[in-house]
């Protein structure tokens, strides 16, 4: 199992011009490449090797065009090739339907925000004694050590994000899993926008709304940014402010993530959660609200924190009635309006929370063992005809913070 350790860097100012240097001559090389495939692919030639690539690129570093090419490590340059096989192979696999489509290679601008370089095991890169990252022809670059490393890693990345700052993405192999002891538990969940997500037993999290509380900072960073000259140093200033401002909700929304699914994975021995659309609801009305809920980063976490720790995870179908069904008799009441979230089963006169029963309802498509322990589910006797559920608003949420984990 590969997994991936990420730590802030702290370069000198002359290993940010070593850095700066080493991003353009992977992007050059990576552009060279590109423009010989498609140069050859315009004149219905043969698709070129890799093997052929990098003997043009060692050709390339000994002319006065492209001499500078050999002031960075070779290793990085190499991997710019293997990046650019990695992008035709899944643009292949997409059209062959092995995976989700997406578009062919692109060419690389120097403005892109993201800048990043990879070291092979090969690259004599290491980490040294003083707890310094040494990389070829950039030297020992300071390293903010959140954790330790469970292994030796077999790959770096260093990564220039938008804001201005350095990270090194280190992929460690582990053999085994870390089993945590067996817990007697476990949940569907049922996520959503006014809450976050509901638990089948009954648990509700608050939406943090990240970017709903920022978007006062951001507006005003933004407004600055446009009133600046373009291509004027001030602009830049404005615009890596505006990066850090969105830099701060990427990373209190992921923090949010991690607590979440790490409490969830330790209290629960499997968890079920309904596969979402969340590309098609990202075109509706809701969709800044979807976007700063990030359900697809949370299930992913969800998912590989299970496989690493020897949990149970369950993902249903979309298309499961999970908010029509009575989660107490099984029988299917029919859609409701999203304003209804209390609601009462015309067969067994159960008032229903609408997003507790879709939890439970979760947990049973998946086959879990749960009980409504805690949710409000009343079973009432009523009489044989339908009782009408009332038309209750779900409160607006405003300020809520962070669950302690």
């Amino acid at each position: 199992m590969q997994l991936r350790y990420s730590f802030r860097l702290y370069p000198s100012a002359g290993q940010r011009m070593a850095l700066a240097r080493a991003f353009g001559c992977a992007r050059v090389v990576f552009n060279d490449a590109l423009r010989v495939r498609e140069e050859a692919r315009a004149a219905e030639l043969p698709f070129i090797p890799s093997s052929e690539l990098s003997k043009q690129l060692t050709a390339s570093k000994k002319t006065p065009e492209r001499a500078w090419l050999g002031k960075v490590s070779s290793v990085i340059l190499q991997q710019s090739l293997r990046d650019l096989d990695t992008a035709y192979k899944n643009f292949f696999d997409g059209l062959k339907g092995k995976r989700p489509k997406m578009g062919p290679p692109r060419f690389k601008s120097r403005k892109d925000t993201r800048q990043s370089i990879r070291f092979t095991a090969n690259a004599s890169w290491r980490i040294t004694t003083g707890r310094k990252l040494r990389l070829p022809k950039i030297g020992d670059v300071p390293v903010r050590w959140s954790r330790a490393l469970p292994s030796t890693p077999s790959t770096v990345t260093v990564i220039k994000d938008a804001a201005g700052r350095y990270f090194a993405s280190f992929v460690v192999e582990t053999e085994s899993t870390e089993v945590l002891p067996e817990v007697d538990a476990e949940v569907g969940i049922d996520l959503g926008l006014g809450h976050f997500a509901v638990l089948s037993n009954g648990t509700k999290v608050d939406s943090p709304r990240f970017l709903r509380r920022a978007e006062k900072r951001l507006k005003k960073a933004q407004r600055e940014l446009s009133r600046k000259q373009k291509g004027s140093a001030n602009r830049g200033k404005a615009r890596v402010k505006v990066a850090r401002a969105h830099a701060k909700v990427t990373d209190a929304r992921r923090e949010f993530h991690h607590q979440l699914s790490t409490k969830l994975i330790r209290e629960n021995q499997a968890v079920a959660v309904e596969d979402l659309a969340v590309k098609g609801l990202a075109r509706t009305r809701l969709g800044k609200s979807v976007h700063d809920a990030g359900w697809s980063a949370f299930v992913g976490m969800l998912e590989y924190k299970a496989a690493r720790y020897g949990r149970t995870f369950v993902r249903i179908g979309r298309f499961e009635p999970t908010s029509q069904v009575c989660s107490v008799c099984g029988v299917k009441d029919g859609p409701k309006p999203l304003h209804v979230r209390v609601w009462t089963c015309g067969a067994c006169g159960a008032v229903l929370d609408r997003d507790v029963n879709a939890a439970v309802n979760v947990a049973k498509a998946a086959g879990l063992a749960v009980s409504a322990c805690g949710a409000q589910v009343r079973p009432e006797r009523v009489l044989a005809q339908r009782v009408e559920a009332g038309t209750h608003r779900d409160p607006q949420m405003r300020g809520v913070g962070i669950p302690v984990l």
